[in-house]
């Protein structure tokens, strides 16, 4: 079997740089060479925001646009809504006598995200079984490879659990292991220096930002608090405007240059961040363009997330007959006559 990708994004809201860092740039360079499948999970999207579709549907023509304007290809790439293709929800929960609830709540994606999301005791079921419902995204299209961010790679080994649970106890090799595909910068850190940027925590920079909300966002970026003058020497490590340069400047000698002016004093926070707003608008620009231009025809949108979704649900519900056969629950007349 050739590789096979399997990744997705929640709708909750445009995609930001995060993103990109994290896992759309992965995806722009293997559909040359693999065969791809990338999700909007809406479904999954609803188990925190199910007071509030209208916002998970809106953003599920956001995140669309966000994909088209980055470079994924509908030829090369079959991009698809999770919620329409029914054999991920069967397959969720056949998968669920397959893991303890004690297993669930110590999974550490799980767990740091019911903290961010400060759900307390109130967290909803359908939060709590994510894992189990991305083993089914995962195996539904017989995916070995998924890029993801450093996070989330506890989520593709509980899916792997499942995988060997399941083809041990009906002595098959119907499901396929995943493999996890992290990206040279695994993380990109929020603009006030948080770990993560996160659309929750307000900290992004989005990939269809507008040129004065880029300056204003970069203008205000964390960098060294104790590089107070000019002339004193400050720390590029842990400083988020050099986090940002390392991971979209392609000038890599002049961001030396400037790494070394920084950490011997004399150079001062703006002129890096004037540098670093160049790279960006440089970076963003023609994304932007190309965003503005999908959403000005959500028809031609919606006509590629039509095509995607019907292969889609064509694969799953051929993996979905094989794990009912194996299971010895596909009911026929024939089997009776």
């Amino acid at each position: 079997m050739s590789d096979r990708v399997l990744t997705g994004d929640r709708p909750t809201g445009p995609l930001h740089l995060g993103h990109f860092v994290g896992s759309l740039q992965s995806r722009v360079e293997l559909q040359s060479t693999v065969e791809q499948f990338v999700m909007i999970a809406d479904a999954q999207a609803l188990t925190d925001n199910f007071k509030t579709p209208e916002k998970v549907r809106e953003s599920v023509f956001e995140v669309a646009c966000d994909y088209l304007a980055v470079g994924l290809d509908p030829s090369k790439t079959t991009i698809f809504i999770q919620s329409q293709i029914p054999a991920l929800f069967e397959l969720t929960v056949y998968f669920l006598n397959l893991v303890t609830i004690n297993r669930l709540k110590h999974n550490p994606t799980v767990k740091l995200e019911i903290t961010q999301k400060q759900f307390g005791e109130g967290v909803p079921a359908g939060f709590m079984c994510y894992p189990v419902s991305q083993a089914a995204d995962i195996t539904a299209f017989r995916a070995n490879l998924v890029p993801v961010g450093e996070d989330q790679k506890p989520m593709i080994e509980q899916t792997n659990e499942i995988v060997r649970t399941f083809n041990r106890i009906y002595d098959t090799n119907v499901l396929i292991p995943a493999k996890a595909v992290i990206p040279k910068i695994a993380r990109l850190p929020g603009i006030d220096g948080q770990a993560k940027m996160s659309k929750s925590l307000g900290n992004g920079i989005y990939l269809g930002e507008e040129t004065d909300s880029l300056f204003k966002k970069v203008k205000k970026m964390y960098t060294d608090p104790d590089h107070i003058r000019v002339e004193d020497p400050g720390k590029i490590e842990g400083n988020t405007v050099f986090s940002y340069l390392d991971a979209f400047g392609t000038d890599h000698e002049k961001i030396q240059e400037l790494k070394d002016h920084y950490q011997r004093g004399g150079l001062g926070d703006m002129v890096v961040k004037k540098y670093l707003m160049e790279v960006l608008e440089a970076f963003i620009s023609p994304i932007r363009k190309k965003r503005a231009l999908y959403k000005q025809d959500p028809a031609q949108v919606f006509s590629i997330l039509e095509e995607g979704t019907a292969k889609a649900n064509e694969c799953a519900s051929e993996t979905l007959k094989l794990v009912k056969d194996v299971m010895q629950i596909n009911y026929t007349v024939s089997m009776y006559t």
